[in-house]
């Protein structure tokens, strides 16, 4: 098997009590009916238990109205809460399928009178998460340094830019003193007349109208 595999199952596997077939658990697992989640018990015999991993599973069977009822679950599955212990069972076998054909008294475990104390467990997982790594053996942090390190600018580009800014800024600094400079050219000169048209109308104001200048000789009168 890949070790990526392994290592990915690995992260999987939880804390729960050892059990073995004939033993009596409750199962404390997750219900979800629509927008509730509730938690509900199972209780009865494991008949079985195979595999190994995260996908190891076992099957408990109870007696429901005197109807035999068996449930399969994953023995790593997040949505079990936790497995709690109830009795150890004397057996001798590994896979106890002729409970199915026995009802009633009949179809009861006996029980192993004192085993010892038994260990309490925290549910969680067995092994603490590692850093997942890719093909290269980087994890995910390594990677998005390695990425904002890439898209920031080398020395050699602050640099150059450093350089460009104060010619660019002096070119602009002309460009615009140059417009001002013919802006202002245009607002000097008036839009009217100008001085000598203003005192030569000054001047023919103050003669009066209808009046004769001195070179002017009045009408009917003979030149002398």
């Amino acid at each position: 098997m890949s070790s990526v595999i392994e290592s990915i199952e690995r992260a999987q596997l939880r804390r729960v009590p050892s059990f073995a077939a004939g033993d009596r658990v409750k199962v404390h697992f997750q219900v979800i009916e629509g927008t509730r989640r509730g938690v509900q018990v199972f209780e009865g015999v494991v008949i079985k238990r195979q595999g190994h991993g995260a996908r190891e599973t076992f099957t408990v069977r109870k007696q429901s109205f005197g109807v035999g009822v068996e449930r399969t679950f994953p023995v790593h599955s997040p949505k079990i809460e936790r497995i709690e212990l109830a009795s150890r069972g004397d057996v001798r076998r590994a896979k106890l399928y002729y409970l199915r054909a026995r009802v009633g008294k009949r179809a009861r475990v006996r029980e192993r009178r004192y085993t010892g104390p038994e260990a309490e467990l925290e549910p969680g997982l067995l092994h603490e998460p590692e850093g997942a790594t890719d093909a290269e053996g980087m994890t995910a942090e390594e990677v998005v340094a390695a990425e904002a390190g890439g898209e920031q600018p080398g020395p050699s580009e602050e640099t150059t830019g450093a350089a460009e800014g104060p010619g660019e800024g002096a070119a602009e600094a002309s460009g615009d003193g140059g417009e001002s400079s013919h802006a202002d050219a245009g607002d000097v000169a008036p839009d009217g007349p100008t001085a000598a048209q203003a005192a030569e109308a000054a001047a023919g104001e103050e003669s009066p109208d209808g009046g004769a200048d001195q070179g002017d000789t009045p009408a009917g009168a003979e030149p002398a």
